[in-house]
């Protein structure tokens, strides 16, 4: 009965961490900041993260 009840309280705790950290990310994407971290010079997928906002597009210089 007791490897049950702490099986499952390790389970809530994961649980409760990886919501906290999709939550976190959803945030973030709404404030249009980016997960990956780096540049968006040569990323294929620019385009999904840096979507026409306000009539306004968002163009990288390469360094």
């Amino acid at each position: 009965m007791g490897t049950v009840v702490g099986t499952g309280l390790v389970i809530i705790v994961l649980a409760a961490i990886v919501v906290a950290i999709v939550f976190s990310m959803y945030k973030d994407k709404k404030k249009g900041k980016s997960s990956c971290g780096g540049t968006c010079c040569h990323c294929p997928n620019s385009a999904m993260c840096h979507s026409v906002q306000k009539g306004k597009v968002k163009l990288h210089k390469e360094k």
